[in-house]
């Protein structure tokens, strides 16, 4: 195979301001054809910034950009992507109302003779390209129908049409299920045996060590270290980034449990399926483990009422010990009521008001139970003392909350709940985009709510994080519960082994409790 290491792309001196806010500070930052360099650091170190400087999104304040040794200076991405440098962000630009193919090539779509869009090969590529990156997704479906795992392929896919020399991957696998992110890494590994450069910004420690060859840690907007990959462990890099080691990753699990205080039976997702049921006890976080796609997402979401299920029965514990029924097919509404919150995976759309300031966003949780038309209720006091406890990393809790990073963004979706008083919480992938300082501080409130006598609910397509995070793992796999497991005796084999060796031995009409 042939080797390329010349430089392709040269960053220098960069400074980023917007206003009197300086994000960027002199930053250096290159890149070598046939390489996959991996950009590190907690959110809101600048790794985004950096690259969206590089994509043409935003110009730098100071500072010069060579690529391949002749200095550019882009002004929007569709000009960056004209000269080689094609760019998948994490926070997804697609068009929800178009179909797959569409979005794909938008921009720069294949054309006929007269000028007309040439529809039927946007198809056609879109299926060749497919194929070969994520073949389950149909070239011909509407956006808006696919899940945000399956968003997250499209995004992948539509920054591939590029015929370019720089590939910018901002967390591109935080959606993607272990079949995906095999396929993804198949494509980047094919890109540099071309000669291609390509960026790798994630907070799987193991995806970085497996796929790349450098290794650039940002902290505070500034360049901290590069060096090879190899010369880094687990350790060393976590604690080069958050500058500090991370000692008890995971918080100590609950040394005993109470009575059941959730409890779901006869949850049947889909006509002629099967019946699903657990219980989550005082003192427990329980997780719900398996394959992509196999009803984690369908159990999460009906058990609370934002999806609707064939049939399902709901009780929870109330303070004078009795068990009552929830009736959760009426909508979520009825579990608020009932004190059950609920996380949705993808915060942006579906769990935070992004143009609200922190402070409202969180103080909806008093809001909750009123008429949601009345002036929102505000404890200023109550507020800050939520805001203080997370460690939510903001100057002004009067900003806008979808200035926040992913990580400070979830926190204030958690001091949501704490503040409405909720002793259950169901949450989809916790830390999904989040940084490793930033998951540390989440598993330590989830643990807080559990200690204070909380019981928790999780799904997360990564095992590991199951495996450290809770007390009792569920693996479900077509859409029923197979196995159930203490964390602690755990390991990604066993889960895995549980989904897949599930098809035929069990009976489908089986129920865990």
């Amino acid at each position: 195979m042939e080797i390329f290491m010349s430089l392709l792309v040269e960053m220098v001196g960069i400074d980023k301001s917007f206003g009197a806010t300086k994000v960027l500070s002199d930053v250096q930052f290159s890149l070598e054809r046939g390489s996959v360099h991996a950009l590190m650091g907690e959110n809101g170190a600048g790794k985004s910034t950096l690259m969206r400087i590089l994509a043409g999104v935003y110009p730098p304040t100071a500072g010069s950009i060579r690529l391949r040794d002749e200095e550019v200076s882009f002004k929007s991405p569709k000009e960056a992507r004209l000269a080689g440098v094609s760019t998948v962000f994490q926070e997804f630009a697609l068009i929800p109302n178009l179909t797959v193919a569409e979005n794909m090539f938008l921009g720069h779509e294949p054309r006929r003779k007269d000028g007309s869009i040439d529809s039927d090969e946007v198809v056609r590529r879109s299926r060749e390209l497919l194929g070969d990156v994520f073949p389950q997704l149909e070239a011909t479906a509407i956006v808006d129908t696919l899940t945000v795992a399956q968003q997250q392929a499209v995004e992948i896919a539509k920054g591939l049409t590029s015929n370019a020399d720089v590939f910018i991957f901002d967390e591109p696998t935080a959606a993607l299920n272990s079949t995906d992110v095999a396929h993804l890494f198949k494509v980047i590994r094919d890109l540099k045996a071309k000669g291609k450069a390509v960026v790798y910004i994630s907070h799987r420690m193991n995806e970085v060590f497996e796929l790349c060859d450098t290794i650039t840690v940002m902290k505070d907007g500034a360049w901290v270290t590069t060096a090879k990959a190899q010369d880094f462990n687990l350790h060393s890099l976590v604690a080069t980034m958050v500058g500090r080691e991370l000692q008890n990753f995971f918080p100590r699990r609950s040394r005993e449990t109470g009575e059941p205080m959730f409890e779901v039976s006869h949850l049947k997702l889909h006509d002629g399926g099967a019946t699903v049921g657990f219980a989550v006890r005082k003192g427990e976080i329980i997780g719900l483990a398996g394959l992509e796609g196999q009803g984690q997402r369908e159990i999460m979401r009906s058990v609370v009422g934002v999806e609707t299920a064939r049939a399902v029965t709901v009780r929870r514990r109330r303070s004078d010990a009795s068990m009552s029924a929830v009736n959760v097919t009426s909508g979520f509404s009825n579990a608020i009521a009932a004190g059950i919150g609920f996380i949705p995976e993808d915060r942006k759309q579906e769990g935070l008001f992004l143009r609200l300031p922190i402070y409202d966003n969180i103080a909806l949780g008093k809001q909750l139970n009123r008429n949601m038309a009345s002036v929102a209720w505000r404890s200023v006091s109550k507020v800050r003392e939520i805001i203080k406890s997370l460690r939510v990393a903001a100057a002004d809790p009067g900003a806008p909350v979808g200035k926040l990073s992913g990580g400070n963004q979830q926190k204030v979706l958690l001091g949501r709940w704490l503040l409405s008083g909720v002793d259950i919480l169901v949450i989809e992938e916790p830390t999904r985009g989040v940084d490793v300082g930033a998951k540390a501080e989440i598993y330590r409130l989830l643990r807080d709510f559990s200690d204070r006598g909380g019981a928790v609910i999780v799904s997360s397509r990564e095992h590991s994080e199951l495996i450290g995070l809770c007390d009792t793992i569920l693996v479900v796999h077509n859409r029923r519960i197979v196995g159930k497991m203490p964390a602690a005796d755990a390991t990604e084999e066993s889960i895995l082994g549980t989904a897949l060796g599930s098809s035929s031995a069990d009976d489908p009409r089986a129920a865990v409790h």
